[in-house]
């Protein structure tokens, strides 16, 4: 149980240093850069918006908060699925793709103070495992 309040510790300060970082570049929180990021990896530049409540570990309702900030920014359009009719989409815009273009640097740079550079590549490698075998445990 040593281990267990510095992690709960690390997954509340973590969020927040990154979400500091994000809104002083460039006036956003984590979870929008989060979408951006998610939408910029995906087929097409485009998710549900069930999907994206899920990969960011967000309400419905926050995602859809969330998604129309980024609207109102240009950087994100909903659309219905096709197939379907039911559900919508969200799609990167181009110039949603290039403002996470523009804060990646800067993002990537935080996360990689604050995660890899304290740390030896041993314990990087160790880290890698340790999280996904955790992430594993947690996503059943």
């Amino acid at each position: 149980m040593a281990a267990w309040l510095p992690l709960v510790r690390l997954v509340t300060l973590l969020p927040q240093r990154l979400d500091r970082q994000l809104r002083e570049d460039a006036g956003i929180g984590h979870v929008y850069y989060q979408v951006l990021a998610m939408l910029s990896e995906a087929p097409d530049e485009q998710l549900r918006m069930s999907e994206l409540a899920g990969l960011t570990a967000t309400s419905p309702s926050r995602m859809s908060h969330a998604v129309s900030a980024l609207e109102e920014r240009g950087w994100v359009v909903r659309c219905p699925v096709e197939q379907d009719g039911r559900g919508q989409l969200t799609r990167l815009t181009a110039a949603g793709r290039t403002a996470i273009e523009q804060l990646a640097p800067g993002h990537v740079a935080e996360v990689r103070r604050l995660v890899f550079d304290p740390l030896t590549d041993d314990e990087v490698d160790q880290l890698a495992r340790l999280t996904t075998k955790l992430l594993g445990s947690a996503s059943r």
